[in-house]
């Protein structure tokens, strides 16, 4: 028998298989769309976040750039230069295949206020994102820095202990003045030794301040005499509380250098014989004589003021309380002179039991030195505490080693008044106070550390117009 050949029929290709084969091509497709979208979005996302931080560097630069220049078109130069000049600094070109541009930097001016405004692109090519059409992506950033206006009072120690250092006391002043901006910050300036003399007003009405003026004051500044911190920063709030509520800026400042301990202030003293003098004036713990009240040097308010008083037929010198035996209740200097004892002006206690114990008594000479060096050191702190509770920031300055040093009748540590003005941190508890407006300390160990000091408090004053 022969075997039975059996056939296996033919099939034609089943349809299933080109059905699979389109499937696993659109999947291919959007796989690469997929990873397209992660790396190039990726991509995208980092230079996105380099342009932001690009943008607010410029914008930052340009604010700190505003005050240079004497005239709003010179400001604005000056701030979209230095936008321009960080932007590029922080994205370079061709930055992950992007090309960073910087499509404008608006300065607008305003009441008072600047406000920088900053644009910027990144146009960048993709990858795998051709497979939807794409060509490029075109990652953009804004920023805007508004600089608030500015009231501010500068205070400069010119007290004798200063003289060899007069050179770099007024250059660095110079400096501090150069990064404020003169159409709309508002300054006035004020130097002190025994009294106080206002240099040059703050602007009680309109904007701006005149700097030239106030680098020819601060180059004749003559150094010579106590330290009667009290009259300086008296001065500076009267000057920052001359301009009406209605017109203030919305940050008030107080910037204060001194390189001394307090050891002077001013007052009408009640003369035993109240026809002898008749004038309020600055006395220091050497009690030789009264001084005139706004005068920095020297200057004595008259003979008949004297405190210690030669008598010619004993040929003696008479002490303070053969004079007058007793200060004052109240820190009254700048009183109405038919009203040395106003009620209406009681501020400042001189006879307190805080924060150093201070008696009227002048009877002896050990009660005219405790007396006077208390008072003197308690008085600038309430002054700067009486600002901060009418929302002034106080900025102090402290310069060389002698601050560091404990002096007066208490032993204290000469920087810590500084800090006590300033409200801060690392100042005395007793005078702490986080409610109130925190202002800065800056100590310049050295005549070299003066400058930097001295731009740390304006970066500081600047961040917080900002």
């Amino acid at each position: 028998m022969h075997p039975v050949r059996r056939h296996t029929p033919h099939h034609p290709p089943r349809r299933q298989d080109g059905a699979i084969a389109v499937m696993v091509a659109l999947s291919l497709i959007v796989l690469l769309a997929v990873v397209g979208l992660v790396v190039d979005a990726g991509m995208a996302y980092v230079i996105k976040a380099r342009l932001n931080a690009a943008v607010d560097a410029a914008a930052l630069a340009g604010a700190r750039a505003v005050p240079i220049g004497n005239n709003q078109g010179e400001q604005r130069a000056s701030a979209q230069t230095a936008a321009s000049n960080f932007f590029h600094a922080n994205i370079p070109d061709n930055y992950l295949l992007a090309k960073p541009k910087l499509l404008g930097v608006d300065v607008t001016f305003n009441s008072g206020t600047v406000t920088i405004d900053v644009r910027a692109e990144a146009p960048m090519p993709v990858s795998f994102m051709q497979v939807l059409g794409f060509t490029s992506l075109n990652p953009n950033a804004y920023a805007q820095t508004i600089r608030k206006d500015l009231d501010m009072a500068l205070v400069v120690d010119t007290s004798g202990s200063l003289a060899s250092s007069s050179t770099a006391v007024r250059a660095s002043a110079t400096s501090f003045l150069n990064k404020f901006n003169v159409t709309q910050d508002r300054v006035g300036l004020i130097h002190f030794a025994y009294g106080a003399e206002v240099d040059v007003p703050i602007s009680v009405s309109t904007r701006g301040f005149d700097r030239p003026t106030m680098l020819t004051r601060i180059k004749d500044f003559s150094f010579s005499g106590s330290t009667a911190s009290v009259e300086g920063m008296w001065n500076a709030r009267d000057q920052l509380n001359k301009i009406a509520a209605i017109n203030r800026s919305s940050l008030r400042v107080i910037v204060f250098f001194s390189d001394g301990v307090p050891n002077a202030l001013g007052a009408f003293l009640p003369f035993n014989d109240p026809s002898v003098c008749t004038k309020a004036g600055v006395f220091d713990t050497g009690t030789s004589g009264l001084f005139e009240l706004n005068v920095s040097t020297d200057k004595l308010v008259s003979e008949d003021c004297r405190l210690e008083k030669y008598d010619k037929k004993d040929k003696v010198t008479l002490p303070v309380w053969s004079t007058v035996d007793h200060l004052p209740d109240w820190y009254n200097a700048h009183n109405d002179p038919g009203k040395p004892n106003d009620p209406d002006r009681r501020e400042f206690p001189i006879v307190t039991s805080s924060p150093r114990v201070v008696t009227s008594a002048l009877t002896s000479s050990t009660l005219v030195s405790r007396n006077i060096d208390r008072a003197a050191r308690n008085l600038p702190e309430a002054v700067a505490a009486k600002a901060r509770d009418e929302g002034i920031y106080v900025f102090t300055l402290g310069m060389g080693s002698d601050l560091k040093k404990k002096s007066g009748v208490d032993s204290e540590v000469g920087e810590n008044i500084l800090k006590c003005m300033a409200n801060v941190a690392d100042g005395p508890a007793r005078c702490y106070d986080v409610k109130k407006p925190v202002g800065m300390y800056c100590y310049a160990a050295t005549e070299a550390d003066l400058t930097p000091c001295f731009s740390r408090l304006a970066s500081a004053i600047l961040r917080i117009s900002k």
